[in-house]
């Protein structure tokens, strides 16, 4: 929670001094890779706590026949993560278009808010998450897999020099840039460890 609270209040920063989306930013300000930064190894942090010294009982665990095993939630964010960044490789390819910004309808602090569940659904959709069909089927091959990607995400933001600002992404709740898909990938791996957490908490939950 005080984790959560310190990356609103950096983005809150961003926004009062102007540098969080404006059209003539060509790459990212101090602020703004810090705040991508310290969302990045925190989410990645909370959600490796949050499956710490689990047996592969409580991992498969479901407490009813359509509901998400903590398996299945890490393999959900390591996919999707996955996906946003072969669309964030793909965008950033394309000519920027900074007319575009004026039709995004999500600012970064929404990037953060709880994500309802039927965008979630639909961002299920888009990216065909289909877990019976992966290739992954160890926890510990998806948790490479995931440890893989965010090193990946931090590489590029620690390094990049890229407009992000003026390239964009399309997801199912509309456009929004690619500085904003990197911070939104926090919400989404928060979004799966609430669903870890009420898990944890049933009261079927094996106690090994």
């Amino acid at each position: 929670m005080l984790k959560r609270t310190k990356g609103r209040i950096l983005l809150t920063m961003l926004v009062i001094t102007g540098l969080a989306g404006t059209i003539n930013n060509s790459t990212l300000s101090n602020q703004e890779r810090k705040f991508a930064i310290s969302q990045l190894k925190d989410t990645k942090s909370e959600l490796l706590a949050s499956i710490k010294g689990l047996s592969e009982t409580q991992l498969n665990f479901r407490s009813a026949a359509e509901k998400s095993s903590i398996k299945e939630c890490i393999l959900h964010i390591t996919l999707i993560e996955r996906g946003l960044w072969d669309k964030l490789e793909a965008a950033m390819k394309e000519p920027a278009a900074p007319e575009r910004r004026l039709e995004l309808k999500s600012s970064d602090e929404d990037m953060l808010k709880a994500i309802p569940d039927q965008n979630f659904e639909g961002m299920e959709r888009d990216f065909i998450l289909q877990p019976e069909k992966t290739k992954y089927h160890s926890t510990e091959e998806i948790l490479s897999l995931f440890k893989v990607s965010r090193t990946q995400y931090l590489k590029y933001v620690k390094t990049t020099t890229a407009d992000l600002r003026n390239h964009f992404i399309q997801l199912p709740t509309g456009w929004i840039d690619c500085y904003q898909s990197i911070i939104f990938i926090s919400e989404l791996c928060n979004w799966h460890v609430r669903q870890i957490k009420e898990i944890l908490a049933d009261p079927a939950f094996p106690t090994k």
